[in-house]
Order: C-alpha cells, then sequence, then structure tokens
C-alpha cells in the first residue's frame, strides 16, 4: 500500500484507539488521562452515553478539559446553572455559545444595512448573553455578524458593522466577556454572509479596537473558503480569541479529511495556546464506534 499523509494519519488514529476501546471494554472509560489542549466537545460528540450531563461527565472521564454548548444561551436558567456546577466539578473550562443566533432561513440580520433596527436587536441579544454568561462561567461567545445587503456598498457595510462591535464590545467587556466573530465560509454551508475568512475578521476587529471583541477561527470554514491556515492565523493571531477544529470535506474529526490537524497543534503549541480548542464537528460513524474513532482522532494528534 502506497504510503500517504492520510494513510500515516489513520494509522496514528487506528493505534491511539486501541488502548482507548480496550479500556472502555474493562472499566466503562475509555481513557482516563487528560488532554493536552483545551479540545472542547459539545452535545451530541458521546450521545450514547445518555443526556447533557451525562455527556459531560463522559468526556471529562475521557480526558477532555472544555465544553462548549452553542444553544446554551436557549437552555432554562436551571438546566444553565447544572451545566454550570457539572462542568466546575469536573473542573472543565466552558467555551463558546451563540450570543445572537442568525435567522438562517431568512438571510437575517443584516448588520451593514441602512436601517438601524438590526444593529439595536443585534446589540439587546449581547446584552441579555451578559447573563448567561456569568452562570456559565463562560468567557467566550460566539457572534456572526451577519449577511451581506447587496444594496449598500460592502465598504459602507463594513464601517457600520465595526461601529456595531466597538458598541458590542463595550457592553461584554467590562464582564470580562469577549465575542468572537466567526468568519463562515459561503461554498457549503452559508453563502450570503459578511464576514468570509479569518483575515476579514481581522479588520474589522482592529477596527473595533476592543478587548470584548476578537476572531472565531473555526478552521473547517476557512479551509474551504481561503485555506493557507498556519500563514492565515500566523498573520491575524493578535486578534484571534478562539479556535475550532472540523476536518473538510464532511465537517467530522480530525483525519477524515484534508487538514494535517497535528501540524495545526505544533504550530498552536509554538504559540503556547492555553484556550480552548472547540470540537465543532460530527463523528464520521455511528453510536460507541463513532465516539471511540473520535476520542482516537484527538489522542493521535494530541501525542505530536
Amino acid at each position: 500500500m502506497k504510503l500517504s499523509r492520510r494513510n500515516l494519519i489513520a494509522a496514528g488514529v487506528a493505534a491511539a484507539a486501541s488502548p482507548a476501546i480496550a479500556a472502555a471494554a474493562g472499566t466503562g472509560s475509555s481513557n482516563a488521562a487528560r488532554f493536552s489542549l483545551g479540545y472542547a466537545p459539545h452535545e451530541g460528540s458521546f450521545a450514547s452515553r445518555g443526556g447533557l450531563l451525562e455527556q459531560i461527565a463522559y468526556a471529562a472521564d475521557q480526558g477532555f478539559r472544555a465544553w462548549e454548548d452553542n444553544e446554551a444561551r436557549k437552555r432554562p436558567v436551571e438546566q444553565q446553572e447544572a451545566m454550570a456546577r457539572a462542568l466546575a466539578q469536573r473542573g472543565m473550562t466552558m467555551g463558546v455559545f451563540v450570543a445572537s443566533m442568525p435567522k438562517w432561513a431568512e438571510f437575517r440580520p443584516l448588520l451593514g444595512s441602512n436601517d438601524d433596527a438590526e444593529r439595536e436587536a443585534f446589540l439587546a441579544d449581547v446584552r441579555t448573553s451578559v447573563e448567561v454568561a456569568k452562570r456559565l462561567n463562560a468567557k467566550h461567545a460566539t457572534v456572526v455578524t451577519g449577511f451581506m445587503d447587496r444594496k449598500v456598498p460592502q465598504d459602507i457595510q463594513t464601517g457600520r458593522i465595526i461601529d456595531c462591535m466597538r458598541r458590542a464590545g463595550d457592553i461584554v467587556a467590562p464582564h470580562g466577556l469577549t465575542l468572537v466573530m466567526e468568519p463562515l465560509n459561503t461554498r457549503t454551508n452559508h453563502p450570503g454572509v459578511y464576514m468570509q475568512s479569518i483575515a476579514q475578521g481581522y479588520a474589522v476587529a482592529r477596527g473595533a479596537n476592543s478587548p470584548g471583541v476578537k476572531i472565531l477561527a473555526d478552521l473547517y470554514h476557512e479551509q474551504i473558503q481561503s485555506g493557507n491556515l498556519i500563514p492565515t492565523l500566523e498573520a491575524c493571531w493578535a486578534e484571534v480569541g478562539y479556535i475550532q477544529f472540523g476536518d473538510n470535506p464532511g465537517r467530522k474529526e480530525p483525519g477524515t479529511g484534508e487538514i494535517n490537524y497535528a501540524n495545526i497543534v505544533r504550530w498552536l503549541r509554538g504559540r503556547n495556546y492555553g484556550g480552548v480548542i472547540g470540537m465543532e464537528h460530527g463523528n464520521s460513524l455511528a453510536g460507541r464506534e463513532g465516539e471511540d474513532r473520535l476520542v482516537a482522532a484527538y489522542r493521535a494528534i494530541d501525542q505530536v
């Protein structure tokens, strides 16, 4: 068999999976060793293990040090508080939740439009998200900077979005919360969005000039839209506040696509990155086999 990077990564995943699966069979816990970086699963990553709190407990037993939950803002207060307690008891860090959810089917909001109403509604969501962050002990919240308004020149939209994000930063920064703007790809998932690359996020973050406004570098989206991942991270690093992984194509765990996540991990270690790395993807296999493979995939890149 001809050797390739894909074959080598697959072999590494299989090797990492062997002790994990063996331990699972014997003890019910696949691997108790803590990961060296803050990889963060989410509800659904370990769906076979039970509900939200059971999945958090299982993730902690596998050595995961963080958790993220896009839907946390919508959860009842009692569930938010229960999640926060579960994470604190396990010594896990809360990653992002979505502070203002776009209306995807309606291609809204238009934060760069001529109408202030959608910007004010966005800022109202940001204000109410501060209390959610406090309940969750979260330091970062995701925002999407809306969709393109075809009636307004892009440079004017950029100026308005910078102003809007500066105002948003003024709301959250006194509370120790940072909004991380997520650039999204338009080729596979989100046609029509305004922010389409980490470089574009860098320009907006620089313009907003606020400790409460940074970039969420989702490397799945960036690979599809622009590629050139490590040089882009290098150039924009001063404004990157949060990282998310997901391989391409397919948006599954590392090793299932074309992104060399082992090299990304090496680069992040070189920058002494100690933050959360969201596992913003699905599992390539269903059920417990897929969950074991997920853990093994992160063991493989964590050991480089």
